[in-house]
Order: structure tokens, then sequence, then C-alpha cells
């Protein structure tokens, strides 16, 4: 009996110890991961890499995991397909849900939402799928553009579907119908935003459960809209070269911050009145980061530029810029315990320790498998770190 309870209590620990990753940049979309016992620095040659699956086809869309299945989206021949794989790298099924995006940086973008039983995906050419988790059925899909006036974008729609209570959120883009909410089991609409009748600009929009609104960035604003009535509670100019907002908002404790790329910047915005109102804090042209997101860790929160080529570190209440680290391919970046996981757009996987004064460095080793742009942001799971590049996933043991 005694040894029963052992075994039990073990099995209770390694389970609560994982963390599942239903959606994109984990649980919450703060790319902050709170899994025990990870490596504090690699072997000289990197960690072990326990397996690799190639095949994928194209995309830069990042994996989702739940009830130990991986689940992430390629492209062949313009067609988008669904791969589920064990956690020992086999495919356990593989399903096509339709057409993808092939005009320039080829594949999926945005990475599949898992809730209740269901997977639901916007491809880029802004078809938005519902489909059984168990049986990988189509469930209903939705045309954004057709049936929501919105229409595409440069380079193709890159959004994960957000799941609010019984809502799915996507961004058409439409002058009416700019922020939608559908129904997620039915996928009957249920509001609709106008919001600044802007595009929709890559951005996967946050959930701010405190204040219950949706905050996202379009083409040349940052919107906060009430999840539960679609009503637009306010808006702040936000507008780059190329309309590209693909960051997901950072927010803690009443602040929020929205970063862009190409030269434009970070604005840090504070709410108020219930998340009614909202004032600008600080701006920042030095923090343009384009696409890797932000992570905020204490009273700072830290990331890379873009037109600014340095990893930095900046003060999450004053903007004041702690470090700039030159050197270093851009990147996108992820945090656990204490320590940063940074993949660079040159292919490079960088470990760092959590340090404001400094980049502090402690392992590195550079990707060799896999095909087109190191974009795809990595995922930690279950002392695993799962890194997606083009057609391979590779899967690295950091416990």
């Amino acid at each position: 009996m005694k040894n029963v309870l052992i075994l039990c209590l073990l099995m209770f620990a390694a389970f609560m110890n994982a963390q599942d990753n239903i959606q994109w940049r984990g649980t919450d979309r703060t790319g902050i991961y709170n899994e025990e016992g990870l490596l504090k620095q690699w072997p000289a040659e990197g960690p072990e890499l326990t397996w690799h699956y190639d095949g994928l086809g194209d995309g830069h869309s990042s994996v989702a995991i739940d009830d130990d299945k991986i689940y992430l989206t390629g492209m062949t021949d313009s067609i988008g397909y669904l791969y589920v794989l064990d956690m020992s790298g086999k495919l356990l099924d593989k399903v096509k849900y339709g057409g993808e995006w092939s005009k320039n940086y080829e594949g999926p973008r945005g990475t599949v939402t898992i809730d209740s039983g269901k997977i639901y995906i916007i491809s880029g050419i802004g078809t938005l799928y519902c489909l059984n988790q168990k049986s990988l059925d189509l469930v209903w899909k939705k045309d954004l553009f057709k049936e929501y006036d919105g229409k595409n974008i440069t380079w193709g729609i890159n959004e994960a579907p957000l799941i609010v209570k019984d809502l799915v959120i996507a961004t058409p883009g439409g002058e009416k119908h700019n922020l939608i909410a559908l129904n997620k089991k039915t996928g009957k609409l249920v509001w609709s935003a106008a919001g600044e009748g802007d595009l929709s600009a890559y951005c996967s929009p946050l959930y701010i459960e405190e204040h219950n609104i949706i905050v996202t960035m379009t083409a040349n604003h940052i919107i906060g809209v009430d999840a539960k009535s679609g009503v637009k509670l306010w808006s702040v100019e936000q507008k780059n070269r190329w309309s590209v907002h693909a960051n997901t908002p950072v927010y803690s404790d009443g602040m929020i911050l929205c970063t862009s790329g190409y030269g434009k910047g970070s604005a840090m915005l504070k709410l108020s009145g219930g998340g009614k109102l909202v004032e600008e804090v600080w701006f920042s042209e030095l923090l343009d980061n384009r696409m890797g997101s932000m992570v905020k860790i204490g009273d700072y929160a830290y990331g890379s530029g873009d037109k600014n080529r340095y990893w930095f570190c900046v003060d999450w209440k004053t903007g004041e810029i702690k470090y700039q680290e030159k050197g270093l391919a851009m990147g996108n970046i992820i945090s656990n315990d204490g320590m940063l996981y940074m993949y660079t757009d040159r292919g490079e996987v960088i470990l760092a320790k959590v340090n404001p004064d400094k980049l502090d460095i402690v392992s590195r080793f550079s990707v060799t498998m896999g095909t087109a742009q190191h974009w795809a942001h990595p995922v930690i799971y279950n002392g695993v770190l799962f890194v997606r590049h083009g057609d391979t996933l590779m899967a690295y043991n950091i416990k």
C-alpha cells in the first residue's frame, strides 16, 4: 500500500510539473513556462536531440500540446494539414483541412488552439476551422473574408484563434466586422466590433480576464473591446511602414505593453475605469520587436529589436532600457524558471540567465535541420524544448 501511495504521488507530481500548451505561446499567451528541474546549462554541443520529425511541409506555426499529444500545421502543394504526434515523435494522425497561404513565405502561420475537445485553426487565406479533437472531423468552418467583409494582407493572415469562455475570437479586418466573436460550438456570430475599420495586422489577440476585455493590434491601432458585447472601449494609434504588428500584447498589473517592428517601437498603456479607459505611460522607438514577442519577468521585459539590432531589457514601469546587447541575430523569446530561451532568425538557440543588468548567456547551439525561415516560437513541455524549423520539428531534452 505504501509503495502504491508513493507511486501515485510521483505520478501526480509529474503531472503537475508539466504544463499543457493549448495555444500560441503556452497556456496564457505570455511565453512564460512553469516547469521545474530544467537544466541551467547545456552541454557544449547543445542539449540531447531525442527525436525529430521531418516532412511537415512549409510553415511557421508553433506546436500546441494537450493530453500528451502534439498538434501543428504544415502545407504541401498549397494544402494545409494538421499533424498529430505522440511525445516520442510518432505520427498518430494527419488530416487535410483546406487551402493555405502559398504566395510568399509559404505555409501556415498561426498556431492551433485547443479547447473543450475542439481544435481551432485560422489559415493564412482567412478560413477559420473547428475540428473535433478526437476524430479530427470538421465541425464547422467560416470564410472570414466572404462572410465578414475582410480581405487578406500582404503576407497572409497570421492569427491564433482566441477562446474566451463560449466564444472564439478572430480578426477578419473588415470595415464593419473588424473583430468578431463566434459561438465556439456552432460557429454562429455572437457579436461584431467595427474597431477602427483597419485591416488585420498579423496579431493574435489577448484576453484580459480581470477586466473582461480583448486587446489586439490592427493595421493602424491598438484596440480594446468588451469581451461580452464587442463594444469598442478605446483605441490608440499605432502605425508602422508595413502595417505589421505581429506580437500579442503583454499584460501585467493593469499595464499593457504593445510592440511593433520596422522602427516603430513599444507603447506602454495603463488601464483605468475597469478597463474602459487607457492612457500612455511611456513610448520607446528603441524597442521595436517585429514578431519575436517579449517576456515580462519581475519588473522587467526582455526581447530583441528589428531595425534596432540588439537584444534588450527594459524597465516595465518606466521604459528605461537596462541593456542593449549587439552581435546576435534577432529572434523570438520564451522563459522558464529564471532562464531565457532565445531562438534567432539565423537558427541559433541561446540559453541565458534572467538578469536585468546584462544579457547573461550560458549556453548556445545551432539548429541544422529543417527548411526556410527560423520563425516558429519554441515551446517547453515536460522537460522537452520543441523547436520547429520549416518542415522539421525537433525535440531536445532539457531536463
